[in-house]
Protein backbone atom coordinates (compact mmCIF):
# COMPACT_ATOMS: atom_id res chain seq x y z
CA UNK A 1 0.00 0.00 0.00
CA UNK A 2 1.08 3.53 -0.39
CA UNK A 3 2.49 5.32 2.12
CA UNK A 4 0.85 9.35 1.91
CA UNK A 5 1.55 12.71 3.52
CA UNK A 6 -0.54 14.98 4.47
CA UNK A 7 0.09 18.78 4.98
CA UNK A 8 -2.47 21.23 5.19
CA UNK A 9 -1.71 25.55 4.41
CA UNK A 10 -4.37 27.94 5.80
CA UNK A 11 -5.84 31.58 5.78
CA UNK A 12 -7.61 33.11 8.46
CA UNK A 13 -9.42 36.58 9.32
CA UNK A 14 -8.75 36.42 12.62
CA UNK A 15 -5.03 36.73 12.62
CA UNK A 16 -5.08 38.31 9.02
CA UNK A 17 -2.55 34.93 8.23
CA UNK A 18 -2.32 34.34 4.80
CA UNK A 19 -0.95 30.62 3.62
CA UNK A 20 0.54 29.54 7.12
CA UNK A 21 1.24 25.75 7.37
CA UNK A 22 -0.82 24.36 9.80
CA UNK A 23 -0.80 20.80 11.26
CA UNK A 24 -2.60 17.49 10.79
CA UNK A 25 -3.28 14.71 12.95
CA UNK A 26 -4.43 11.26 11.94
CA UNK A 27 -7.91 10.56 12.88
CA UNK A 28 -8.02 8.33 16.18
CA UNK A 29 -11.27 7.78 18.32
CA UNK A 30 -12.18 11.12 17.65
CA UNK A 31 -15.53 11.57 15.90
CA UNK A 32 -16.29 15.15 14.83
CA UNK A 33 -19.60 16.86 13.75
CA UNK A 34 -18.54 17.78 10.37
CA UNK A 35 -17.19 15.21 8.11
CA UNK A 36 -15.85 15.53 4.63
CA UNK A 37 -15.51 12.33 2.22
CA UNK A 38 -13.44 12.32 -1.31
CA UNK A 39 -13.03 9.47 -3.52
CA UNK A 40 -10.62 9.75 -5.97
CA UNK A 41 -12.31 7.16 -7.96
CA UNK A 42 -15.11 9.09 -8.94
CA UNK A 43 -13.98 11.47 -11.37
CA UNK A 44 -15.27 14.70 -13.17
CA UNK A 45 -14.31 17.39 -15.11
CA UNK A 46 -10.46 17.92 -16.10
CA UNK A 47 -9.06 21.33 -14.83
CA UNK A 48 -7.73 23.91 -17.51
CA UNK A 49 -5.70 25.84 -15.33
CA UNK A 50 -6.36 29.76 -13.71
CA UNK A 51 -5.39 32.87 -15.15
CA UNK A 52 -6.29 36.53 -15.28
CA UNK A 53 -6.91 40.10 -17.58
CA UNK A 54 -3.72 41.44 -18.81
CA UNK A 55 -5.90 44.81 -19.85
CA UNK A 56 -4.76 48.09 -20.63
CA UNK A 57 -5.57 49.24 -17.29
CA UNK A 58 -3.41 46.75 -15.94
CA UNK A 59 -0.62 46.72 -17.59
CA UNK A 60 -0.41 50.58 -17.95
CA UNK A 61 -0.25 50.52 -13.69
CA UNK A 62 2.19 48.39 -13.93
CA UNK A 63 4.34 50.69 -15.55
CA UNK A 64 4.08 53.01 -12.78
CA UNK A 65 5.82 51.88 -10.71
CA UNK A 66 9.87 50.26 -10.40
CA UNK A 67 11.58 47.58 -13.22
CA UNK A 68 11.80 45.87 -9.77
CA UNK A 69 8.43 45.71 -8.47
CA UNK A 70 6.89 45.33 -11.84
CA UNK A 71 8.81 42.02 -12.06
CA UNK A 72 7.55 41.24 -8.11
CA UNK A 73 4.38 41.65 -9.45
CA UNK A 74 4.08 39.40 -12.60
CA UNK A 75 6.11 36.83 -10.67
CA UNK A 76 3.66 36.72 -8.14
CA UNK A 77 0.96 35.54 -10.72
CA UNK A 78 2.86 33.83 -12.84
CA UNK A 79 6.00 32.29 -11.17
CA UNK A 80 4.94 28.39 -11.55
CA UNK A 81 6.76 27.97 -7.88
CA UNK A 82 6.65 30.90 -5.65
CA UNK A 83 3.45 32.56 -7.57
CA UNK A 84 0.00 31.52 -8.18
CA UNK A 85 0.90 29.35 -11.26
CA UNK A 86 -1.00 31.26 -13.83
CA UNK A 87 -0.86 29.90 -17.29
CA UNK A 88 -3.99 31.56 -18.75
CA UNK A 89 -5.05 35.14 -19.62
CA UNK A 90 -7.94 37.19 -21.00
CA UNK A 91 -7.18 39.80 -23.80
CA UNK A 92 -9.66 42.26 -25.31
CA UNK A 93 -9.72 42.81 -28.66
CA UNK A 94 -9.09 46.60 -29.08
CA UNK A 95 -10.58 49.06 -26.32
CA UNK A 96 -12.61 48.04 -23.37
CA UNK A 97 -14.06 50.03 -20.03
CA UNK A 98 -10.11 49.13 -18.69
CA UNK A 99 -8.49 51.33 -21.52
CA UNK A 100 -7.37 54.97 -20.87
CA UNK A 101 -9.55 55.80 -23.91
CA UNK A 102 -11.14 54.77 -26.95
CA UNK A 103 -9.27 52.89 -29.48
CA UNK A 104 -9.60 51.29 -32.35
CA UNK A 105 -7.29 48.76 -34.96
CA UNK A 106 -8.74 50.39 -38.24
CA UNK A 107 -9.17 54.03 -39.56
CA UNK A 108 -12.91 54.96 -40.49
CA UNK A 109 -14.79 53.24 -42.94
CA UNK A 110 -11.83 51.65 -43.93
CA UNK A 111 -13.73 47.76 -45.29
CA UNK A 112 -10.64 46.66 -46.59
CA UNK A 113 -8.81 46.63 -43.23
CA UNK A 114 -5.66 47.70 -44.59
CA UNK A 115 -5.13 49.55 -41.81
CA UNK A 116 -5.29 47.35 -39.48
CA UNK A 117 -2.45 47.40 -36.41
CA UNK A 118 -2.27 46.34 -33.24
CA UNK A 119 0.53 48.61 -32.22
CA UNK A 120 -1.06 50.50 -29.71
CA UNK A 121 -1.34 47.42 -27.84
CA UNK A 122 2.62 47.65 -27.76
CA UNK A 123 3.15 50.53 -25.32
CA UNK A 124 1.91 48.23 -22.59
CA UNK A 125 -0.22 45.16 -22.61
CA UNK A 126 1.84 43.23 -25.15
CA UNK A 127 5.54 43.96 -23.16
CA UNK A 128 3.63 42.68 -20.05
CA UNK A 129 2.33 39.85 -21.99
CA UNK A 130 5.62 38.86 -23.23
CA UNK A 131 7.09 38.93 -19.42
CA UNK A 132 4.47 37.09 -17.91
CA UNK A 133 5.07 34.10 -20.90
CA UNK A 134 9.08 34.11 -19.99
CA UNK A 135 8.23 33.81 -16.18
CA UNK A 136 5.33 31.33 -16.81
CA UNK A 137 8.43 29.21 -18.67
CA UNK A 138 5.67 28.58 -20.95
CA UNK A 139 3.26 30.11 -23.43
CA UNK A 140 0.14 30.81 -22.09
CA UNK A 141 -3.51 30.36 -23.05
CA UNK A 142 -4.82 33.15 -24.67
CA UNK A 143 -8.61 34.15 -24.52
CA UNK A 144 -9.45 37.29 -26.45
CA UNK A 145 -12.88 39.23 -26.39
CA UNK A 146 -14.46 42.23 -28.37
CA UNK A 147 -16.00 44.58 -25.94
CA UNK A 148 -17.31 46.83 -29.13
CA UNK A 149 -17.04 46.50 -33.02
CA UNK A 150 -16.22 49.95 -34.61
CA UNK A 151 -18.32 52.54 -33.83
CA UNK A 152 -19.08 52.75 -37.57
CA UNK A 153 -20.08 49.35 -37.75
CA UNK A 154 -22.88 49.89 -35.37
CA UNK A 155 -26.59 51.00 -35.19
CA UNK A 156 -25.89 53.60 -32.51
CA UNK A 157 -22.46 54.56 -34.19
CA UNK A 158 -20.64 54.68 -31.05
CA UNK A 159 -18.72 52.19 -29.02
CA UNK A 160 -20.33 53.10 -26.06
CA UNK A 161 -24.00 52.41 -24.91
CA UNK A 162 -24.75 48.89 -26.52
CA UNK A 163 -25.97 49.02 -29.86
CA UNK A 164 -25.84 46.16 -32.43
CA UNK A 165 -23.39 45.32 -35.03
CA UNK A 166 -25.56 45.74 -38.44
CA UNK A 167 -25.85 43.04 -40.45
CA UNK A 168 -23.71 43.73 -43.62
CA UNK A 169 -20.72 43.99 -41.03
CA UNK A 170 -21.29 40.63 -39.59
CA UNK A 171 -18.95 39.40 -42.05
CA UNK A 172 -16.21 42.11 -42.08
CA UNK A 173 -16.28 42.12 -38.22
CA UNK A 174 -15.37 38.53 -38.22
CA UNK A 175 -12.33 39.25 -40.63
CA UNK A 176 -10.97 41.86 -37.98
CA UNK A 177 -10.95 39.37 -35.21
CA UNK A 178 -9.03 36.65 -37.47
CA UNK A 179 -6.72 39.88 -38.69
CA UNK A 180 -6.40 40.12 -34.86
CA UNK A 181 -5.58 36.80 -34.21
CA UNK A 182 -3.26 36.52 -37.43
CA UNK A 183 -1.31 39.46 -36.33
CA UNK A 184 -1.20 38.43 -32.53
CA UNK A 185 0.84 34.95 -34.14
CA UNK A 186 3.21 37.41 -36.14
CA UNK A 187 4.46 38.92 -33.09
CA UNK A 188 4.65 35.35 -31.29
CA UNK A 189 1.08 34.59 -29.58
CA UNK A 190 -1.42 31.78 -29.70
CA UNK A 191 -4.61 32.81 -29.19
CA UNK A 192 -6.39 29.77 -28.10
CA UNK A 193 -9.97 30.89 -28.40
CA UNK A 194 -12.24 34.02 -28.67
CA UNK A 195 -15.61 34.89 -27.32
CA UNK A 196 -18.24 36.31 -29.90
CA UNK A 197 -18.78 39.42 -27.53
CA UNK A 198 -18.31 40.60 -23.99
CA UNK A 199 -21.54 40.53 -21.70
CA UNK A 200 -23.41 40.33 -25.44
CA UNK A 201 -26.91 41.31 -22.99
CA UNK A 202 -25.57 44.25 -21.38
CA UNK A 203 -26.14 48.29 -22.47
CA UNK A 204 -23.11 49.44 -20.83
CA UNK A 205 -22.31 53.47 -21.09
CA UNK A 206 -18.95 51.69 -22.20
CA UNK A 207 -17.98 49.95 -24.86
CA UNK A 208 -20.08 46.94 -25.31
CA UNK A 209 -22.35 45.80 -28.40
CA UNK A 210 -26.16 43.49 -27.57
CA UNK A 211 -26.51 40.30 -29.52
CA UNK A 212 -29.45 38.01 -28.79
CA UNK A 213 -29.02 34.48 -29.03
CA UNK A 214 -30.03 34.62 -32.55
CA UNK A 215 -27.86 36.96 -33.80
CA UNK A 216 -24.69 35.52 -31.35
CA UNK A 217 -25.47 31.95 -33.27
CA UNK A 218 -24.91 33.71 -36.76
CA UNK A 219 -21.98 35.09 -35.54
CA UNK A 220 -20.56 31.95 -34.22
CA UNK A 221 -21.08 30.74 -38.42
CA UNK A 222 -19.33 34.08 -39.70
CA UNK A 223 -16.74 33.97 -37.24
CA UNK A 224 -15.89 30.09 -37.57
CA UNK A 225 -16.29 30.29 -41.61
CA UNK A 226 -14.22 33.66 -41.88
CA UNK A 227 -11.10 31.15 -39.55
CA UNK A 228 -11.48 28.21 -41.80
CA UNK A 229 -10.93 30.25 -44.65
CA UNK A 230 -7.93 31.65 -43.46
CA UNK A 231 -6.62 28.28 -41.96
CA UNK A 232 -7.17 29.26 -38.08
CA UNK A 233 -7.58 26.93 -35.17
CA UNK A 234 -9.58 28.98 -32.91
CA UNK A 235 -11.89 27.52 -30.46
CA UNK A 236 -15.60 30.24 -30.37
CA UNK A 237 -16.60 30.52 -26.77
CA UNK A 238 -20.33 32.13 -26.58
CA UNK A 239 -22.01 34.18 -23.91
CA UNK A 240 -19.66 34.99 -22.13
CA UNK A 241 -22.00 36.61 -19.44
CA UNK A 242 -23.25 36.12 -16.62
CA UNK A 243 -24.50 32.84 -14.99
CA UNK A 244 -28.24 33.73 -14.19
CA UNK A 245 -29.11 33.19 -17.71
CA UNK A 246 -26.50 30.63 -19.14
CA UNK A 247 -28.32 27.80 -19.80
CA UNK A 248 -31.25 29.72 -21.65
CA UNK A 249 -28.29 31.14 -24.10
CA UNK A 250 -26.39 28.31 -24.26
CA UNK A 251 -29.47 26.09 -25.13
CA UNK A 252 -30.94 28.88 -27.92
CA UNK A 253 -27.35 29.04 -29.76
CA UNK A 254 -26.47 25.12 -29.32
CA UNK A 255 -29.64 23.30 -30.24
CA UNK A 256 -29.20 24.32 -33.63
CA UNK A 257 -27.17 21.98 -34.89
CA UNK A 258 -24.68 23.85 -37.32
CA UNK A 259 -23.93 26.33 -34.37
CA UNK A 260 -23.82 23.44 -32.06
CA UNK A 261 -20.59 21.87 -34.04
CA UNK A 262 -18.45 25.41 -34.11
CA UNK A 263 -18.67 26.24 -30.65
CA UNK A 264 -15.96 24.60 -28.04
CA UNK A 265 -17.53 26.20 -25.15
CA UNK A 266 -19.53 28.86 -22.89
CA UNK A 267 -18.14 31.48 -20.89
CA UNK A 268 -19.48 32.83 -17.46
CA UNK A 269 -19.14 36.00 -15.13
CA UNK A 270 -20.38 36.43 -11.48
CA UNK A 271 -22.25 39.10 -11.24
CA UNK A 272 -25.96 39.47 -10.84
CA UNK A 273 -26.18 35.72 -8.97
CA UNK A 274 -24.16 32.22 -7.37
CA UNK A 275 -26.74 30.13 -9.42
CA UNK A 276 -23.77 27.76 -9.48
CA UNK A 277 -26.00 25.20 -10.51
CA UNK A 278 -27.19 26.43 -14.06
CA UNK A 279 -23.40 25.45 -15.41
CA UNK A 280 -24.22 22.07 -14.31
CA UNK A 281 -27.90 22.37 -16.58
CA UNK A 282 -25.85 23.37 -19.37
CA UNK A 283 -23.28 20.19 -18.72
CA UNK A 284 -26.42 18.12 -18.44
CA UNK A 285 -27.49 18.93 -21.93
CA UNK A 286 -24.77 19.78 -23.67
CA UNK A 287 -21.54 17.34 -21.77
CA UNK A 288 -19.25 18.20 -24.75
CA UNK A 289 -18.76 21.80 -24.17
CA UNK A 290 -16.83 22.90 -22.18
CA UNK A 291 -17.61 25.78 -19.21
CA UNK A 292 -14.79 28.22 -18.67
CA UNK A 293 -15.20 31.74 -16.14
CA UNK A 294 -14.50 34.80 -18.30
CA UNK A 295 -14.74 37.01 -16.19
CA UNK A 296 -15.12 38.65 -12.31
CA UNK A 297 -13.87 41.20 -10.15
CA UNK A 298 -15.03 43.40 -6.98
CA UNK A 299 -16.93 45.78 -8.02
CA UNK A 300 -16.87 49.58 -6.79
CA UNK A 301 -13.57 50.33 -6.55
CA UNK A 302 -10.41 49.60 -4.02
CA UNK A 303 -11.28 47.70 -0.81
CA UNK A 304 -8.18 46.81 0.86
CA UNK A 305 -7.80 44.41 3.62
CA UNK A 306 -11.24 43.31 2.97
CA UNK A 307 -11.71 39.39 3.82
CA UNK A 308 -15.58 39.33 2.59
CA UNK A 309 -13.33 40.09 -0.96
CA UNK A 310 -11.43 36.80 -0.84
CA UNK A 311 -14.48 34.77 0.51
CA UNK A 312 -16.30 36.10 -2.55
CA UNK A 313 -13.52 34.63 -5.25
CA UNK A 314 -12.80 31.29 -2.76
CA UNK A 315 -16.77 30.41 -2.71
CA UNK A 316 -17.54 31.23 -6.34
CA UNK A 317 -15.04 29.32 -7.79
CA UNK A 318 -14.90 26.14 -5.51
CA UNK A 319 -19.06 26.78 -6.49
CA UNK A 320 -18.49 26.71 -10.16
CA UNK A 321 -15.99 23.83 -9.93
CA UNK A 322 -18.44 21.72 -8.15
CA UNK A 323 -20.54 22.44 -11.52
CA UNK A 324 -17.93 21.54 -13.89
CA UNK A 325 -16.09 24.60 -14.72
CA UNK A 326 -13.34 24.02 -16.38
CA UNK A 327 -10.82 27.47 -16.06
CA UNK A 328 -11.16 30.40 -14.57
CA UNK A 329 -9.88 33.92 -15.88
CA UNK A 330 -9.98 36.62 -12.85
CA UNK A 331 -10.36 40.42 -14.44
CA UNK A 332 -7.76 43.12 -13.96
CA UNK A 333 -4.47 41.32 -12.32
CA UNK A 334 -3.70 45.06 -11.29
CA UNK A 335 -5.37 48.63 -10.83
CA UNK A 336 -4.50 51.61 -9.03
CA UNK A 337 -5.37 52.99 -6.18
CA UNK A 338 -8.85 54.15 -7.60
CA UNK A 339 -9.47 50.87 -8.97
CA UNK A 340 -8.77 51.70 -12.07
CA UNK A 341 -7.69 53.77 -14.82
CA UNK A 342 -11.18 53.09 -16.36
CA UNK A 343 -11.93 55.91 -19.34
CA UNK A 344 -15.28 56.12 -18.14
CA UNK A 345 -15.05 55.54 -14.33
CA UNK A 346 -15.87 52.25 -13.44
CA UNK A 347 -13.91 51.53 -10.93
CA UNK A 348 -13.49 47.87 -9.13
CA UNK A 349 -11.29 45.88 -6.50
CA UNK A 350 -8.32 43.81 -7.76
CA UNK A 351 -6.07 41.12 -6.28
CA UNK A 352 -3.01 43.46 -6.30
CA UNK A 353 -4.03 46.91 -6.10
CA UNK A 354 -0.97 49.78 -6.86
CA UNK A 355 -0.97 53.34 -5.67
CA UNK A 356 0.59 54.97 -8.24
CA UNK A 357 1.51 58.03 -5.97
CA UNK A 358 3.09 56.88 -2.91
CA UNK A 359 4.45 53.42 -5.07
CA UNK A 360 3.12 50.94 -2.59
CA UNK A 361 2.11 47.48 -3.50
CA UNK A 362 -1.38 46.06 -1.60
CA UNK A 363 -2.06 42.18 -1.91
CA UNK A 364 -5.32 41.78 -1.31
CA UNK A 365 -7.53 38.60 0.50
CA UNK A 366 -8.22 37.91 -3.20
CA UNK A 367 -5.23 37.15 -4.45
CA UNK A 368 -4.46 34.35 -1.39
CA UNK A 369 -7.76 32.97 -1.72
CA UNK A 370 -6.98 32.13 -5.65
CA UNK A 371 -3.77 30.83 -4.34
CA UNK A 372 -5.50 28.36 -2.35
CA UNK A 373 -6.70 26.89 -5.66
CA UNK A 374 -4.42 27.86 -7.97
CA UNK A 375 -0.99 27.08 -6.05
CA UNK A 376 -2.55 23.23 -5.61
CA UNK A 377 -5.45 22.26 -8.36
CA UNK A 378 -2.99 21.96 -11.72
CA UNK A 379 -3.46 22.26 -15.34
CA UNK A 380 -4.34 18.75 -15.71
CA UNK A 381 -5.80 18.08 -12.41
CA UNK A 382 -9.12 16.26 -12.28
CA UNK A 383 -11.76 16.64 -10.17
CA UNK A 384 -12.73 13.86 -7.98
CA UNK A 385 -15.68 13.09 -5.55
CA UNK A 386 -16.22 14.78 -2.45
CA UNK A 387 -19.18 15.39 0.05
CA UNK A 388 -19.42 17.18 3.10
CA UNK A 389 -22.31 17.02 5.78
CA UNK A 390 -22.53 20.72 6.76
CA UNK A 391 -24.28 23.52 4.27
CA UNK A 392 -21.88 25.99 5.62
CA UNK A 393 -19.07 24.70 4.12
CA UNK A 394 -17.66 24.75 0.56
CA UNK A 395 -15.28 21.84 -0.73
CA UNK A 396 -13.63 21.06 -3.38
CA UNK A 397 -11.27 18.43 -4.55
CA UNK A 398 -8.97 17.57 -7.45
CA UNK A 399 -6.31 15.25 -8.18
CA UNK A 400 -3.67 16.27 -9.95
CA UNK A 401 -1.03 14.81 -12.30
CA UNK A 402 1.42 13.53 -9.88
CA UNK A 403 -1.15 11.38 -8.03
CA UNK A 404 -1.56 14.08 -5.16
CA UNK A 405 -5.33 15.29 -4.05
CA UNK A 406 -5.65 18.75 -3.12
CA UNK A 407 -9.00 19.40 -1.49
CA UNK A 408 -10.12 23.25 -0.61
CA UNK A 409 -12.40 23.85 2.62
CA UNK A 410 -13.83 27.07 2.92
CA UNK A 411 -15.38 28.08 6.15
CA UNK A 412 -17.34 31.71 6.43
CA UNK A 413 -19.18 31.29 9.14
CA UNK A 414 -18.58 33.03 12.93
CA UNK A 415 -17.95 29.46 14.05
CA UNK A 416 -15.06 27.39 14.46
CA UNK A 417 -15.16 23.85 12.86
CA UNK A 418 -13.11 20.86 13.97
CA UNK A 419 -13.69 18.14 11.14
CA UNK A 420 -12.92 14.89 9.95
CA UNK A 421 -11.65 14.42 6.26
CA UNK A 422 -11.57 11.29 4.64
CA UNK A 423 -9.60 10.81 1.41
CA UNK A 424 -9.74 7.45 0.00
CA UNK A 425 -10.22 5.84 3.59
CA UNK A 426 -7.26 7.83 5.08
CA UNK A 427 -8.89 10.13 8.00
CA UNK A 428 -7.53 13.06 9.06
CA UNK A 429 -8.45 15.81 11.97
CA UNK A 430 -8.72 19.10 10.39
CA UNK A 431 -9.33 22.57 12.66
CA UNK A 432 -10.91 25.22 10.32
CA UNK A 433 -11.33 28.79 12.39
CA UNK A 434 -13.78 30.96 11.46
CA UNK A 435 -14.13 33.10 8.30
CA UNK A 436 -10.39 30.92 6.76
CA UNK A 437 -9.81 29.18 3.81
CA UNK A 438 -7.51 25.71 3.91
CA UNK A 439 -6.09 23.75 1.37
CA UNK A 440 -4.93 20.14 2.92
CA UNK A 441 -2.56 18.37 0.01
CA UNK A 442 -2.57 13.98 0.28
CA UNK A 443 0.58 13.55 -1.69
CA UNK A 444 2.27 9.97 -1.76
CA UNK A 445 5.05 9.68 0.67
Amino acid sequence: MTKRTVTAVQSVKKTNSFWQPVSITKEADYKADVEVSVDSTKSYQTWMGFGGALTEAATYTLDQISVDKKESILKAYYDPKEGLGYTMSRLHIASCDFSLEHYDYIDENDESLDSFSIEHEEQWVLPALRRAQEIAGQPLTLVASPWSPSAWMKTNGERNHGGKLMKEYYSLWAKYIARYVKVMQEKGFEIEAVTVQNEPAATQVWDSCEYTAEEEKEMVKELANVFKTEDLNVKIIIWDHNRDLIFERADTVLKDDEANALVWGVGNHWYMSEDFEELSKVHDKYPEKHLIFTEGCIEGGVQLGAWNTGERYARNIIGDMNNWLEGFLDWNIVLDEKGGPNHVGNYCDAPIIVDTQSKDVHYNSSYYFIGHLSKYIRPGAVRVESDVNATDLSVVSFKNTDGSIATVLLNETEKAVTMTLTVNNEAVTVHLPEHSITTVMNEQA
